[in-house]
């Protein structure tokens, strides 16, 4: 038996009040649309002076800027390449890096060295 009552045991809420009083939501879509002009649309955006519309999961263009299909693949092909480069010559920096790095781990460790021999030649004098 517990010594001060069952803590835990949560109060019972009192049912919210309606958030509005509006019969608005009662109205299916379309009457909802012709009452308040909720026709959204397909979302649009200009990039470039070029007019897009999204329609059926894709971006379509609207300013009349068609690019043929074979131009399409030209720059896709080119830029599957321009990555590839891009690839390359982040590997390259990378080997570039390493190399810097052990030639002056190296370097330190000459230097360490010269002056161990120095002291060394100093203490026989």
């Amino acid at each position: 038996m517990p010594l001060f009552g069952n803590v835990f045991s949560p109060k019972k809420t009192p049912p919210r009040k309606s958030a509005s009083l509006s019969n608005l939501h009662t109205l299916d879509r379309s009457t909802r649309e012709v009452e308040i002009g909720l026709e959204y649309g397909s979302p649009m955006m200009n990039i470039g002076g070029q007019s897009l519309k999204f329609e059926d999961g894709q971006w379509l263009s609207e300013s009349g800027g068609s690019v043929s299909q074979k131009e399409v693949q030209h720059l896709k092909k080119r830029n599957v390449q321009l990555e590839e480069e891009n690839n390359l010559l982040r590997l390259k920096i990378d080997i570039l890096l390493d190399m810097l790095s052990e030639t002056t781990a190296e370097s330190h460790l000459m230097e360490k060295e010269l002056e161990e021999i120095k002291n060394h030649n100093r203490k026989r004098k």
